[in-house]
């Protein structure tokens, strides 16, 4: 891919956050690295794809979050990163004196209010307290009296009438609009909030398993102003929470090697509930290093 190269010096604001040099064998090693990283996931779901197949745990987060493979492969250092001696590194990127650089103003210019709107909603996120109620029922009202369901390739593990029959007596309490949003007509009422896109700095909390699985769609969207092993440590996550939301699920994944966590049962809901808890606490420093690099950018942003 062609580099970013103009006849005019860089900006001086690419140089107001260009702190750290890496040499040519560090930077190399991190890039490649990271590519073998992501080929153990990205190959998976390429051969899939080209077979035709679908896998409801695996592909969730290459076809939900559209962000595509080729894309994830690419490392990034992240702003305020000199890659000594690199040259036409990629679109985004300066070449100078001493190699390449990100060009954060340019970067900023066009993303800075949605880096904004991002550092709100994870501020906001990281101060609630969590909650770890909720026992994933966002997935049954998804299929609650629905006449067809997203994952129809897999068979249910209860009747249309048990998970009406859970879903009623248990009440769902879900604040998170991307999940809210997929309910069926008649479960949407049955919700005790009322999520909205405009309402999500106010009710995103971090026990919510959709939120910390977010974290990965704020980092992609950050990069490459962020580093691409924060990414990957962003899919990470989101592919272990994605396991447990499908297995907590009324479907029936056991074909797959994934056993159910029954919530419908005091056990399974207990189980549940620890699986959010081991999330929550893996998620924290994540969603912390993502606010830190936003704010960094701001504040680097706002300098003369």
């Amino acid at each position: 891919m062609a580099g970013r190269r103009s006849g005019r010096a860089p900006p001086a604001r690419a140089y107001h956050s260009a702190v750290e040099v890496l040499e040519p064998e560090e930077w190399r090693a991190r890039a490649e690295a990271h590519r073998r990283r992501i080929e153990v996931w990205a190959e998976p779901h390429l051969a899939r794809r080209a077979r035709g197949e679908a896998h409801p745990i695996e592909d969730f987060l290459f076809t939900y979050y559209g962000h595509r493979p080729a894309r994830l492969r690419k490392w990034h250092p992240g702003a305020g990163v000199v890659l000594r001696g690199a040259r036409d590194f990629g679109r985004d990127y300066l070449d100078i004196p001493e190699g390449a650089t990100l060009d954060t103003e340019a970067l900023m210019d066009r993303r800075g209010s949605s880096i904004e709107w991002i550092t709100r909603l994870l501020a906001a996120t990281e101060a609630r307290p969590g909650y770890f109620g909720c026992f994933g029922l966002h997935e049954w009202a998804m299929v609650y009296k629905a006449t067809e369901v997203r994952h129809e390739a897999w068979p249910l593990r209860l009747s249309g009438e048990e998970i009406e029959e859970v879903v009623e007596q248990r009440g769902v309490r879900c604040g998170h609009f991307d999940a809210f949003r997929f309910f069926t007509p008649e479960a949407r009422p049955l919700n005790a909030l009322r999520p909205t896109r405009e309402r999500q700095p106010e009710l995103e909390q971090p026990g919510c398993l959709h939120a910390n699985m977010d974290l990965y769609k704020w980092a992609y969207k950050l990069s490459p102003l962020v580093s691409g092993e924060l990414v990957a440590d962003c899919f990470t996550l989101a592919r272990d929470i994605r396991a447990v939301d499908m297995r907590a699920s009324p479907y029936d994944l056991s074909s797959l090697g994934h056993r159910a966590i029954r919530i419908e049962t005091p056990e399974g809901r207990a189980e549940y509930a620890a699986e959010q808890r081991g999330f929550a606490e893996r998620a924290r420093p994540l969603r912390r290093r993502l606010l830190d690099a936003c704010e960094r950018l701001l504040a680097d942003a706002r300098l003369p």
